[in-house]
């Protein structure tokens, strides 16, 4: 009889582990945003790009400043050839980025001081004209790059004065979009990157959407940094919907804005993510193992939202000093975090019923189906959980296991010989 008993359990459980009917087809595309670690982190180079094949990464997003590499007025602005202009901090790792096969999404700001008279970098150029040559001057540069975005966080003084969305549309977005356009139809281009929330000199993001619309703005995508502003906050709750601000857990209030402004063909990208983890951080810090958890949640959350193009991570390496970001996937000291495994491997829940419960997870890169396994901690150790399976040609798997509220299971990838962050089974 017990034996007839465990037999039919290990039927059941057999039985359990099966793939999911899949809902959803995103293509979405996972990056990363570090200009200041892939400029001059303390790794060589090749390391540096060796870091993020390992991570997985898809794309990269890298900020060219105007204001560096135009010190001088030049005098055929849409030239990248020029003698005012210098490429020559960018030229390295954009080079290195591409021969590596990893995808580049350029930021462009910073005002140089004799386009707006004499002001700092944060300030609007007094015309639209100089910043649409620079902005065909660099597609021209590197033609191989399709995915640009125009300014950051504009919505905030910090970034942009005046920080009005009416003055943005006019004098960057518009003039960029149809010099980058000129420059290479192939071009995408993204408006808006806003912060997440209204600052006390600033303005919130559904104002800046709204504003936008209402100058005509032209634009491919809007791109949103939705960083959580809230203790408590997750990538899927603790948000505010009735506030004018919008993070990940709010994140369907921004696609219906978007969708409502800009028509149903305009995308999503979310260009700047992440949770700072403690020690040492304590600005809406969370521990190690929830940064992780919330690696893989967010992973989850976009690849959900079928409108959603990119999510972009920031960062790769803590700042060293404590007081700023701790958002990376290794320390200062270049420690690796559990976020590093959680970001390489991604792996969430997507539902439970009783004993059944719905994993999600994305082998890299996601050439083709992958080989993985799924492991469960009972008995004081890992097991097995069935044989090595495929995921679906995107990399993706979704599959329901035989797991309860409290159960630790964690994903391994036979090629990369890497295991996910631990998952508990809410």
């Amino acid at each position: 009889m017990r034996i007839r008993l465990a037999a039919i359990v290990g039927v059941m459980s057999l039985a359990l582990l099966a793939p999911a009917v899949a809902t959803a087809s995103s293509h979405v595309q996972y990056g990363v945003q570090d200009d200041a670690w892939l400029l001059y982190g303390p790794e060589a180079p090749a390391k540096r790009i060796a870091i993020l094949q390992r991570l997985g990464v898809d794309v990269v997003r890298m900020t060219i400043r105007w204001d560096t590499v135009a010190q001088r007025e030049p005098r055929d602005a849409r030239d990248p050839s020029d003698a005012a202009y210098d490429w020559s901090l960018y030229d390295p790792i954009l080079q290195r980025l591409r021969a590596a096969h990893i995808a580049v999404l350029v930021s462009l700001w910073g005002t140089p001081s004799w386009a707006n008279g004499g002001e700092k970098p944060n300030y609007m150029p007094s015309g639209g004209a100089a910043f649409a040559d620079f902005a065909y001057a660099a597609s021209q540069k590197y033609q191989w790059i399709t995915r640009w975005t125009i300014w950051n966080e504009p919505n905030v003084r910090l970034f942009l004065i005046p920080n009005d969305p009416r003055l943005y549309t006019s004098r960057l977005l518009n003039p960029a979009y149809t010099a980058l356009k000129a420059a290479n139809p192939r071009n995408l281009i993204a408006g808006g990157v806003t912060s997440p929330r209204k600052t006390p000199s600033g303005v919130s993001p559904i104002t800046w959407i709204r504003g936008m619309r209402a100058a005509h703005a032209s634009l491919d995508a809007y791109a949103q940094n939705p960083y959580p502003v809230r203790r408590g906050e997750t990538p899927t709750s603790g948000g505010c919907w009735r506030c004018t601000e919008i993070t990940m857990a709010t994140l369907p209030k921004l696609i219906a804005e978007v969708k409502r402004d800009f028509g149903t063909r305009t995308r999503i990208w979310l260009t700047e993510y992440g949770y700072n983890s403690k020690p040492p951080s304590k600005w809406l810090g969370v521990s190690n193992t929830l940064q992780a958890r919330y690696v893989g949640a967010a992973a989850l959350r976009a690849y959900e939202s079928a409108r959603v193009d990119l999510l972009i991570h920031f960062l790769v390496r803590d700042e060293p000093n404590a007081a700023k970001w701790t958002s990376g996937f290794l320390t200062s000291r270049g420690k690796v975090k559990p976020s590093f495994s959680a970001y390489a491997l991604p792996f969430a829940q997507m539902s439970r019923r009783g004993m059944r419960t719905t994993v999600w997870g994305q082998i890299r890169p996601r050439a083709g189906a992958q080989l993985y396994r799924l492991q469960q901690f009972r008995r004081g150790r890992w097991q097995w959980l069935g044989g090595t399976r495929r995921t679906a040609s995107n990399g993706v798997l979704r599959v329901v296991v035989p797991a309860g509220r409290g159960a630790r299971l964690r994903l391994w990838s036979p090629k990369d010989r890497l295991y996910s962050a631990a998952l508990t089974v809410a």
